[in-house]
């Protein structure tokens, strides 16, 4: 089967973009409504003070969350030493986005796109992989499914990055989760489906930090990278990047679909400025 064109067509219809989430304060004045923004993503976003809720709260469709395999179960945190026996994959995100989901006709926004729940495995790629994968199946009703070379998507779809053990994650004749490639990854022929992103780190590709404008031969570089991905139907992200108004310009004009962020309110200021940004 050849891979979708572009993954963007699944999550993206610009009629979902603005969603009906305005409801009556007690004072009958309306609460602003949650745009959904697709080129958002919350890097590390387990480390907010309300894991998820915040980024849900600034519309972003893509959320960060570090697993470790501990005593059986999936903790989420940075470091073994942040860890808490409490702080369950399934307790900060899969709960919390399942009741949601349920709340709002089997979308995490009402009648917006599927968001994405990026899984950074930490500890040991083959275990930690299989223990994510029998997790994922307590969840289906809500996980985006790839079976018969066929993709539905579904009110979130599961990309497992670090230590991602491929045959792992490709194995099941029914899959509920995508691998988050690598530049060695864009001539790659996978399905779409198998292989959702291209991610790299930023600053071991461009010495450009958003200081003035982009130096053509990077420019050039980067609009190469986006095309690679874009011709296989996958959507970029780029992590370590600076996080100012003018690099989010350029990367967006230079075709990344996903910007990465720890600031979740700077980054919807600047996607809402203009709507071609959302």
């Amino acid at each position: 089967m050849k891979p979708t064109h572009c993954l963007l067509c699944f999550f993206a219809p610009a009629t979902l973009l603005v969603t009906a989430l305005a409801v009556a304060s007690e004072d009958k004045k309306a609460v602003p409504a949650v745009v959904p923004l697709i080129h958002a993503h919350a890097h590390n976003d387990y480390e907010h003070q309300r894991p998820l809720f915040e980024a849900l709260e600034n519309g972003f469709c893509s959320v960060e969350a570090d697993v470790f395999l501990v005593d059986g179960k999936l903790l989420v945190g940075h470091t073994r030493s942040s860890l808490r026996p409490e702080r369950t994959l399934e307790s900060l995100y899969l709960d919390p986005l399942r009741e949601r989901a349920k709340a709002n006709g089997g979308r995490i926004y009402p009648g917006g796109p599927p968001v994405f729940l990026l899984v950074d495995v930490k500890s040991k790629a083959m275990e930690t992989c299989a223990a994510l994968l029998k997790v994922l199946d307590g969840y289906e009703e809500m996980l985006s499914v790839a079976r018969d070379g066929r993709f539905e998507p579904r009110a979130v779809t599961v990309v497992v990055s670090g230590n991602c053990d491929r045959p792992t994650i490709t194995a099941p004749l029914v899959r509920r989760a995508g691998i988050d490639g690598r530049p060695g990854d864009l001539d790659s022929g996978a399905p779409t489906y198998e292989i959702p992103w291209i991610s790299e780190s930023w600053r071991p590709m461009f010495r450009w930090r958003g200081d003035g404008p982009i130096p053509e031969e990077e420019k050039a570089k980067l609009r190469e990278f986006t095309a690679k991905a874009h011709k296989h139907g996958r959507l970029v992200r780029f992590w370590a990047t600076p996080e100012n108004a003018i690099l989010w310009k350029e990367l967006r004009a230079d075709g990344v679909d996903l910007l990465n962020t720890d600031k979740l309110a700077d980054l919807r200021a600047f996607l809402l400025e203009e709507p071609s940004r959302r």
